[in-house]
Protein backbone atom coordinates (compact mmCIF):
# COMPACT_ATOMS: atom_id res chain seq x y z
CA UNK A 1 0.00 0.00 0.00
CA UNK A 2 1.38 3.31 -0.61
CA UNK A 3 0.85 6.60 1.51
CA UNK A 4 1.50 10.67 1.33
CA UNK A 5 3.23 11.16 5.04
CA UNK A 6 3.91 14.91 5.97
CA UNK A 7 7.41 15.41 7.88
CA UNK A 8 7.39 18.45 9.85
CA UNK A 9 9.80 19.92 12.64
CA UNK A 10 10.69 23.09 14.38
CA UNK A 11 13.50 22.13 17.36
CA UNK A 12 16.92 21.52 16.66
CA UNK A 13 18.72 20.86 13.55
CA UNK A 14 15.40 20.46 10.97
CA UNK A 15 17.07 19.67 7.76
CA UNK A 16 19.05 16.58 9.73
CA UNK A 17 15.81 15.69 11.52
CA UNK A 18 13.83 15.45 8.52
CA UNK A 19 16.41 13.03 6.85
CA UNK A 20 16.90 11.27 10.14
CA UNK A 21 13.06 10.75 9.54
CA UNK A 22 13.66 9.29 6.74
CA UNK A 23 16.27 7.32 7.63
CA UNK A 24 13.96 5.62 10.23
CA UNK A 25 11.14 4.95 7.43
CA UNK A 26 13.59 3.11 5.16
CA UNK A 27 14.68 1.00 8.31
CA UNK A 28 11.33 -0.41 8.74
CA UNK A 29 10.87 -3.89 7.47
CA UNK A 30 8.72 -4.19 4.17
CA UNK A 31 8.45 -0.33 3.54
CA UNK A 32 10.15 2.15 1.32
CA UNK A 33 9.86 6.18 0.97
CA UNK A 34 9.81 6.28 -2.77
CA UNK A 35 10.20 10.30 -3.67
CA UNK A 36 10.61 13.31 -1.13
CA UNK A 37 9.39 16.44 -2.19
CA UNK A 38 11.34 19.59 -1.70
CA UNK A 39 12.08 20.55 1.67
CA UNK A 40 9.80 24.16 2.46
CA UNK A 41 10.70 26.50 5.13
CA UNK A 42 7.07 27.44 6.78
CA UNK A 43 5.40 29.73 8.96
CA UNK A 44 3.58 28.22 12.24
CA UNK A 45 -0.02 27.82 11.93
CA UNK A 46 -1.59 28.60 15.28
CA UNK A 47 0.55 29.57 17.20
CA UNK A 48 3.01 31.88 15.79
CA UNK A 49 5.44 32.66 18.62
CA UNK A 50 8.09 29.80 17.52
CA UNK A 51 10.18 28.90 14.96
CA UNK A 52 9.75 28.36 11.59
CA UNK A 53 8.96 24.57 10.22
CA UNK A 54 10.69 22.92 7.81
CA UNK A 55 8.06 20.24 6.08
CA UNK A 56 8.23 17.85 3.37
CA UNK A 57 5.83 15.20 1.87
CA UNK A 58 7.21 11.12 1.55
CA UNK A 59 5.88 9.05 -0.58
CA UNK A 60 6.20 5.70 0.77
CA UNK A 61 5.05 2.12 0.31
CA UNK A 62 4.65 -0.46 2.79
CA UNK A 63 2.79 -3.55 3.71
CA UNK A 64 1.40 -2.19 7.22
CA UNK A 65 -2.14 -1.18 7.40
CA UNK A 66 -3.34 2.50 8.02
CA UNK A 67 -3.30 1.68 11.89
CA UNK A 68 0.09 0.17 11.70
CA UNK A 69 1.30 2.89 9.99
CA UNK A 70 -0.10 5.39 12.73
CA UNK A 71 1.88 3.49 15.65
CA UNK A 72 5.24 3.24 13.48
CA UNK A 73 4.87 7.13 13.15
CA UNK A 74 3.94 7.82 16.81
CA UNK A 75 6.88 5.47 17.76
CA UNK A 76 9.24 7.12 15.21
CA UNK A 77 8.38 10.64 16.90
CA UNK A 78 8.93 9.19 20.42
CA UNK A 79 11.91 7.80 19.15
CA UNK A 80 12.89 11.57 18.27
CA UNK A 81 11.86 13.32 22.04
CA UNK A 82 9.00 14.39 20.89
CA UNK A 83 7.21 15.53 23.62
CA UNK A 84 3.38 16.51 23.15
CA UNK A 85 2.51 20.10 25.01
CA UNK A 86 -0.23 22.34 23.42
CA UNK A 87 -1.84 21.94 20.17
CA UNK A 88 0.15 23.27 16.96
CA UNK A 89 3.48 24.25 19.40
CA UNK A 90 6.98 23.48 18.88
CA UNK A 91 7.99 20.00 17.95
CA UNK A 92 11.22 18.07 17.11
CA UNK A 93 9.46 15.98 14.70
CA UNK A 94 5.64 15.17 13.40
CA UNK A 95 4.61 12.83 10.97
CA UNK A 96 1.24 12.47 9.60
CA UNK A 97 -0.31 10.40 7.38
CA UNK A 98 -2.24 12.68 4.50
CA UNK A 99 -3.38 9.62 2.78
CA UNK A 100 -3.42 5.80 2.26
CA UNK A 101 -4.15 4.83 -1.16
CA UNK A 102 -7.67 4.04 -2.11
CA UNK A 103 -8.27 4.39 1.58
CA UNK A 104 -11.13 6.35 3.55
CA UNK A 105 -10.62 5.68 7.66
CA UNK A 106 -12.42 7.69 10.29
CA UNK A 107 -12.06 5.75 13.55
CA UNK A 108 -11.17 7.55 16.70
CA UNK A 109 -7.34 7.34 16.03
CA UNK A 110 -7.31 7.95 12.67
CA UNK A 111 -8.92 9.89 9.98
CA UNK A 112 -7.69 9.37 6.41
CA UNK A 113 -7.41 11.61 4.19
CA UNK A 114 -6.06 13.95 6.86
CA UNK A 115 -8.99 16.00 8.14
CA UNK A 116 -7.05 19.86 8.07
CA UNK A 117 -4.35 18.50 4.98
CA UNK A 118 -7.08 21.09 2.65
CA UNK A 119 -6.33 24.17 5.28
CA UNK A 120 -2.59 24.10 5.06
CA UNK A 121 -0.20 25.25 2.36
CA UNK A 122 2.88 23.32 4.02
CA UNK A 123 1.17 20.04 3.01
CA UNK A 124 -0.43 21.02 -0.23
CA UNK A 125 2.75 22.60 -2.06
CA UNK A 126 4.69 19.68 -1.23
CA UNK A 127 2.35 17.45 -2.11
CA UNK A 128 2.42 18.65 -5.69
CA UNK A 129 5.87 18.03 -6.11
CA UNK A 130 5.07 14.51 -5.56
CA UNK A 131 1.94 14.77 -7.34
CA UNK A 132 1.95 17.35 -10.42
CA UNK A 133 -1.70 16.95 -11.35
CA UNK A 134 -3.02 17.63 -8.33
CA UNK A 135 -4.26 14.58 -7.57
CA UNK A 136 -2.95 11.30 -5.77
CA UNK A 137 -5.37 7.73 -5.10
CA UNK A 138 -7.88 9.63 -6.63
CA UNK A 139 -8.24 12.59 -4.20
CA UNK A 140 -7.85 16.37 -5.90
CA UNK A 141 -5.97 18.99 -3.57
CA UNK A 142 -4.48 21.05 -6.09
CA UNK A 143 -7.38 23.34 -6.10
CA UNK A 144 -7.56 23.68 -2.43
CA UNK A 145 -4.31 25.80 -2.31
CA UNK A 146 -5.55 29.16 -3.77
CA UNK A 147 -8.14 29.37 -1.01
CA UNK A 148 -5.37 29.29 1.72
CA UNK A 149 -4.51 32.91 2.79
CA UNK A 150 -1.22 33.82 4.44
CA UNK A 151 1.40 30.70 5.27
CA UNK A 152 4.11 31.94 3.72
CA UNK A 153 6.55 29.19 2.68
CA UNK A 154 9.96 29.10 1.22
CA UNK A 155 11.34 26.27 -0.86
CA UNK A 156 14.85 25.52 0.39
CA UNK A 157 16.07 22.40 -1.35
CA UNK A 158 14.32 20.10 -4.20
CA UNK A 159 12.90 16.60 -4.55
CA UNK A 160 14.49 13.66 -4.28
CA UNK A 161 13.68 9.96 -5.39
CA UNK A 162 14.98 7.60 -3.76
CA UNK A 163 16.46 3.97 -5.02
CA UNK A 164 14.53 1.15 -3.65
CA UNK A 165 16.31 -2.34 -4.05
CA UNK A 166 13.87 -5.43 -4.41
Amino acid sequence: MKYVLCLGTNIGERAENIEKAINAINLLPYTDVLRRSAIYETEPVGYARQQNFYNCALEVESSFEPHEMLGICLGIEAGFGRKRGFANGPRILDIDILLAENKRIETKNLSLPHPRMLERRFVLAPMLDLYPAGEAFGFEFASFLDNIVGQEIRKIDEPQEYIVNF
